[in-house]
């Protein structure tokens, strides 16, 4: 799974019932989780244990891998961003439906990768410890930065910085483009040089 090392397999069912019971979800919650996921399995264990060249760290002692498949490719990313919170352990989500997968993660909220044929998925393994390994996971899933450069502190911003940037600007885009579209609906010359001067302004 994602060309992580073959120590890490594991393959253990996460049965949807166990989750019920564990976790404290309203009636409404259930069914749609129930209605988007048909299946849960965990797949891959990485820790010192299973890769014993990565050290554990000071804060991520184990990641695991966890595949969901899906019931449909238009899934309600609340039901995956439910689950995220609800397991307390540093986790990668692979998302599947059919021959399509797309990985998440959360970090401060859950972040998912575009579609991609499963078979082409990989996610490396970089750094010294399970620190930097889960960040490394995070920056190529969230797109902040490659994992070659995950361990290289002195040039790269904090992940957490990165990220509250990269939302800022994602905030940002959505600003511009509803602006656009009001620009375009407009007759009134005025009223478009106003959004067209808003829009200038937020690209600078």
């Amino acid at each position: 799974m994602l060309g992580l090392p073959p120590t890490t397999d594991v393959k253990r069912p996460l049965p949807k019932v166990q989750l019920f019971k564990r976790f404290d979800w309203t009636p409404s919650q259930r069914d749609r989780f129930d209605g988007e996921v048909s299946r849960l399995d965990f797949v891959n264990w990485i820790s010192p244990h299973t890769v014993p060249a990565i050290a554990v760290g000071n804060e991520v002692k184990e990641i695991f891998v966890v595949e969901v498949q899906l019931k449909r490719r238009c899934f309600d990313i609340k039901s995956i961003e439910l689950l995220a919170k609800a397991i307390p352990q540093h986790v990668v989500y692979v998302l599947r439906y059919e021959d399509e997968s797309m990985l998440a993660v959360h970090y401060s909220k859950l972040h998912t990768t575009p579609w991609q044929h499963a078979k082409g998925m990989s996610l490396p393994v970089c750094g010294i410890n399970l620190d930097k390994v889960w960040e490394g996971f995070v920056r190529q899933i969230v797109g902040t930065s490659l994992c070659d450069v995950a361990d290289d502190s002195d040039h790269i911003k904090p992940l957490a910085e990165e990220i509250a940037e990269l939302e800022q600007r994602e905030k940002i885009r959505r600003q511009i483009e509803s602006l656009q579209r009001q620009m375009n609906a407009t007759k009134q010359p005025r009223r478009k040089r106003e959004l067209y001067n808003e829009i200038q302004k937020l690209i600078i």
